[in-house]
C-alpha cells in the first residue's frame, strides 16, 4: 500500500460526544479503504502530540471547524502546513461546520470520508497574521457593544450598591428599549499601504477573505455612499482595542494586526479524481 494510503485519523473529543454515530460511520469507511491509525485525544495537548507524531501518515481530522482550525494552526506554526494535504470529515451542527462547507468539504459522514479516500488535494490560499495565526476562509472585525461592568478601581461594596440600585429601577419601572442604532468603531484600515479608512471616520464592519490569489477587503463605513472594496496582499488594521473573528475563532483585543495573503499555502482534500491534483 502506498504512502498516501496511510492515514492518521484524529477524532476530536467534541465530535465523539455530540455525534458518535457519524464518527463511527466515518471511521468505518476510512478503515475499510485505507490503513488507518485511529487517535482519540482527550484535549488540545494530546491532539497536538498526535499530529506531531504522524510520521508519513496523511492527517485526517474528524470534527467541526474548530478541530480543522486547530490542526491547520498547529501545522502552520510547525511550518508543515504546506508539506501535505489536510483532510477533514466534518461532524457537528450546521453553524459549527460553516468553514468546512465554504471550502467545499462534504458535510455528510460517508461523502466526506469517501472524499478523503478518493478525492484530490486542492491548493488553497490563506491569510497569515503577525502573531503566527491563520485564517482559512474569512476574517471579520465587527463593531462590538461597549464594555460593561464597574471600573477597575471600584470596590466590592460599590459594585453591590450599583447592583441594588439597578434592581430597584427594574422593579419600579419597565426597562428602556434596547438601542437600535448601528454600532461603529474607529479603525485605521490599510490595504497594501493604501488607506481605506482612518480613525476620524466611523466603521461598522471590516471583512477580509482570501479569494483567487488576493485578499478581498470590504470596509462598511458608518457614513458615506457605500462600502469600500479592494484587493490586496497585505492588510493592516489598527485603532483602539478591537476584537476580530478569524473563521469561527474570536481573538483580541489588540490595537494592531497585519494579515498577509499566502497563495496556495496549504492543501485540503476535496471531492474529485485523485489524478486532478497530480
Amino acid at each position: 500500500m502506498s504512502a498516501p494510503d496511510q492515514l492518521l485519523v484524529v477524532i476530536d473529543p467534541v465530535a465523539r460526544r455530540i455525534d458518535g454515530e457519524s464518527v463511527r460511520i466515518a471511521k468505518d469507511v476510512l478503515c475499510a479503504g485505507a490503513a488507518a491509525k485511529i487517535c482519540l485525544p482527550d484535549g488540545p495537548e494530546e491532539f497536538s502530540r498526535a499530529l506531531a507524531r504522524r510520521g508519513s501518515r496523511r492527517p485526517v481530522v474528524i470534527g467541526d471547524d474548530r478541530a480543522l482550525l486547530r490542526a491547520a494552526g498547529l501545522l502552520h506554526r510547525a511550518r508543515e502546513l504546506a508539506d501535505e494535504a489536510l483532510s477533514l470529515v466534518p461532524v457537528g451542527s450546521g453553524a459549527s461546520v460553516e468553514v468546512a462547507r465554504s471550502l467545499g468539504v462534504p458535510t455528510g459522514a460517508v461523502a466526506a470520508a469517501r472524499a478523503v479516500l478518493d478525492g484530490a488535494a486542492h491548493h488553497l490560499d490563506l491569510l497569515a497574521d503577525d502573531s503566527d495565526g491563520v485564517v482559512l476562509a474569512g476574517l471579520r472585525i465587527p463593531a462590538g457593544p461597549a464594555a460593561a461592568g464597574t471600573a477597575a478601581g471600584a470596590g466590592q461594596a460599590g459594585s453591590v450598591w450599583h447592583t441594588c440600585r439597578s434592581l430597584v429601577r427594574t422593579l419600579v419601572r419597565p426597562a428602556p428599549p434596547a438601542p437600535t442604532g448601528v454600532r461603529t468603531h474607529r479603525l485605521r484600515v490599510e490595504a497594501d499601504g493604501v488607506l481605506l479608512s482612518d480613525l476620524d471616520e466611523p466603521v461598522e464592519d471590516v471583512r477580509v477573505r482570501a479569494a483567487d490569489g488576493a485578499a478581498e477587503v470590504t470596509v462598511h463605513r458608518g457614513s458615506g455612499p457605500g462600502p469600500v472594496r479592494t484587493l490586496a496582499k497585505v492588510v493592516t488594521v489598527s485603532g483602539a482595542d478591537f476584537r476580530y473573528r478569524a473563521d469561527t475563532l474570536v481573538a483580541g483585543p489588540v490595537r494592531r494586526r497585519t494579515w498577509t495573503l499566502r497563495p496556495k499555502a496549504w492543501s485540503l482534500t476535496l471531492p474529485g479524481p485523485r489524478t486532478a491534483a497530480e
